[in-house]
């Protein structure tokens, strides 16, 4: 078996470790005679999966306990939807920082529930930074302000929680989309009213959908809101109104398990700071690849850049591919190359495809 180093950005890669675990229990979980994928989502035993998963993830983002976490299905662009459809209330506002392709989609999605004001916006700088939070324009009255703390598609971070009493707005809460950067860096989960993810780039495998919700926003979802998406019913429920999606669970329990062992956290930002200082760092220096984002809010977890000559391009992914790094094409609405370095990428990876860059620089610059 050849393994490659895979730069997707989802379904992106897992831990080696946690795979090879899984196929070792894939058929008998633990002496019940059974698979995770045939259990019962009510047994003891899948529900000690369930609670352990949760217990962790809890703990990996120091979870305030006035917080609770659901695990749900339909990915971020569900949540797109669902979050508005739980979080109006009476009021009929919402406001959306927009910083990319992923918060562009989620303010025309909610344009479907309610009226949306752009607080701010990146757009005319072609959504390679993040507007300073001294530029935001809230509403008089908004839900919740909106942002998407990592653009998987466009390569740009919030390197910051946002934190709205420094602008005099401390009691509207903020939502984050942080699906391309969950337990990649500590957050400050007390700044947020709601972050959620897809799983399936630093979490598990695509279909769990991670949701971290504040206690008193529990409760205020509209009439027509699906119950199986009402944040309080699935609250009240354990995350077991409908069945979950049980063997993305045991996955996420898994990576979970991983990145303790890894030291929490703290120990993978580190990681993740030294991969991604590296491969900027490479880009900077050449004159034949180019990064387009403002330096203070370059995603460390999608790396996305050029080459000068991009009549090469079919010519770099084609050999890059040959040499075992694969997915490397960026996205259809940006072009060009994209590295997505998600905790599961090792630095060896990250290595190798400075290697090969610096190589076909050599032979084609």
């Amino acid at each position: 078996m050849s393994r490659v180093f895979n730069f997707s950005a989802g379904p992106a890669a897992l831990p080696e470790s946690v795979l090879r675990r899984a196929a070792e229990e894939m058929l008998d979980w633990h002496g019940t005679g059974v698979s995770v994928m045939e259990m019962s989502h009510r047994s003891p035993a899948f529900q000690s999966i369930y609670e352990q998963a949760e217990a962790d993830l809890r703990e990996l983002l120091a979870v305030p306990p006035n917080y609770r976490i659901l695990f749900m299905q339909g990915g971020a662009i569900a949540e797109n939807a669902l979050v508005p459809m739980n979080l109006l209330g009476d009021k009929r506002r919402a406001d959306y920082v927009v910083t990319g392709s992923w918060s562009t989609k989620s303010q025309k999605e909610a344009r479907r529930y309610c009226e949306v004001n752009i607080a701010a916006s990146s757009e005319a700088a072609g959504f390679n930074t993040v507007p300073a939070m001294a530029e935001w324009r809230l509403s008089d009255d908004p839900a919740y302000l909106f942002v998407c703390t990592n653009e998987t598609i466009d390569g740009v971070e919030f390197g910051f929680d946002p934190d709205l009493a420094k602008i005099g707005r401390g009691e509207v809460p903020v939502v984050a989309d942080v699906s391309s950067h969950i337990l990649s860096r500590t957050v400050d989960v007390s700044r947020y009213g709601v972050l959620f993810g897809g799983a399936q780039k630093n979490i598990g495998p695509a279909g769990l959908t991670i949701v971290i919700v504040r206690e008193d926003l529990l409760g205020r979802a509209h009439k027509d809101c699906p119950s199986a998406f009402d944040y309080k019913l699935v609250a009240d429920n354990h995350s077991m109104y409908n069945t979950p999606p049980t063997y993305a669970i045991y996955i996420a329990g898994l990576v979970f398990q991983w990145l303790r062992a890894q030291g929490g956290v703290e120990a993978i930002e580190a990681v993740n700071k030294d991969k991604a200082d590296r491969l900027y760092g490479f880009i900077d220096q050449s004159a034949f690849y180019q990064n387009r984002i403002d330096p203070r809010y370059r995603s460390r977890m999608n790396v996305p850049f050029f080459l000068a000559d991009e009549s090469r391009n079919a010519a770099f992914l084609e050999q890059s591919s040959a040499a075992g790094l694969v997915q490397l094409k960026g996205h259809k609405s940006v072009g060009g190359m994209r590295a997505s370095i998600y905790n599961a990428m090792p630095l060896a990876g990250v290595e190798a495809l400075i290697d090969f860059m610096r190589d076909f620089e050599r032979r084609n610059g």
